[in-house]
């Protein structure tokens, strides 16, 4: 049979490029030691061809399927689609495929959904939680298989790892940042207390108002929205405004800026604004918004690696983190910091 005609095979490649079937399998799975040149002339000869992997003769081969499943509410939220994407670039670029699976209000609280991804033949699975509406399913899914977390706090469930940033850290930077502005009264406007962000966010607010002796209070909780943040300022307008708003996340504060708009008080003159995600246009709200950017690509990275290591049962190497440090973006939305 002609080669145009069937799916081309790794004996294909090797008989295009002039080496061993055997030199072509060491490309696809430990390319550093092969010699370069040969190295780029069998990835010539795949491209040629039209060469992919045969993912299900491959797992008949080595028990394993190169397969990775993930699991997500759907969520359009910024945080949790930046790491789902995340965590699929860093899934290609290690040689895996994913399997993505979303968990509805539909869904048996996940159980369901959890068993049927356990079936596909995912080696392992990683469970973006971003809330407690995802802990059935990863409860679900560790019965059997290794499971990485990506969540906010720890789910205190045996045998499950979990990554994450460090929200409480993200929001004590925001108050340390506020008190070098000589800021002395700020307002957290919440975000939904069973979403673990939100409430890693408002501890975090907490401790750092405590350290700094500031005057602080929560309000809420909002629901992620512009519309939340911006019918809780509406009504801190009316009871008293404070000299700075720290809203969840970069949403709530895109409705705190309009609000304050309407009733024409200044920002950051008589009101500073902080939000927290770094959201792609938060440069671009006027003034631009000071906000706290998480590391969603490393985030990916790490939770990847992690579940390598526990499908392989070897050790991470010394130092790995199981938390990330966010980083604080100053921008015009808040007042410059004073030098004494």
């Amino acid at each position: 049979m002609d080669v145009s005609s069937r799916r081309p095979s790794m004996a294909d490649v090797a008989a295009r490029s002039g080496v061993s079937y055997q030199t072509v399998s060491r490309v696809l799975n430990e390319p550093d030691i092969v010699k370069p040149a040969t190295r780029s002339r069998v990835r010539e000869a795949i491209s040629e061809l039209g060469y992919t992997r045969n993912r299900a003769a491959r797992a008949l081969k080595t028990t394993r399927s190169s397969l990775i499943g993930m699991l997500t509410d759907g969520s359009a939220l910024f945080g949790p689609t930046e790491t789902t994407t995340a965590i699929e670039s860093a899934a290609r670029r290690a040689g895996y495929s994913v399997l993505l699976t979303t968990v509805g209000a539909e869904d048996g609280a996940g159980r369901e959904v959890g068993g049927e991804l356990l079936g596909s033949g995912a080696d392992g699975i990683l469970v973006v939680a971003a809330h407690e509406g995802m802990v059935p399913a990863v409860s679900t899914a560790a019965r059997s298989t290794p499971v990485v977390a990506v969540a906010a706090r720890s789910l205190q469930m045996q045998g499950i790892e979990v990554v994450g940033v460090d929200q409480r850290l993200g929001a004590r930077q925001v108050i340390e940042h506020l008190a070098r502005t000589g800021v002395r009264s700020v307002v957290h406007a919440a975000g939904p207390q069973d979403w673990f962000d939100a409430r890693s966010r408002q501890e975090g607010f907490e401790e750092a108002i405590a350290l700094h002796g500031l005057d602080g209070a929560v309000v809420g909780p909002g629901d992620w929205t512009p519309r939340s943040g911006y019918e809780l300022t509406n009504a801190l307008v009316r009871d008293g405004l404070p000299e700075a708003i720290f809203a969840a996340n970069d949403m709530m504060a895109i409705g705190v800026l309009h609000a304050l708009h309407e009733h024409r008080i200044r920002v950051p003159e008589d009101c500073a604004v902080v939000g927290f995600d770094n959201t792609l246009g938060a440069e671009f709200q006027v003034p631009s918004l000071t906000t706290v950017a998480q590391p969603f690509a490393e985030l990916g990275r790490l939770a990847l690696e992690r579940l390598l290591h526990l499908l392989e049962g070897t050790e991470l190497p010394p130092g790995t983190p199981s938390t990330l440090p966010p980083r604080l973006v100053v921008r015009r939305s808040t007042r410059p910091e004073r030098t004494h």
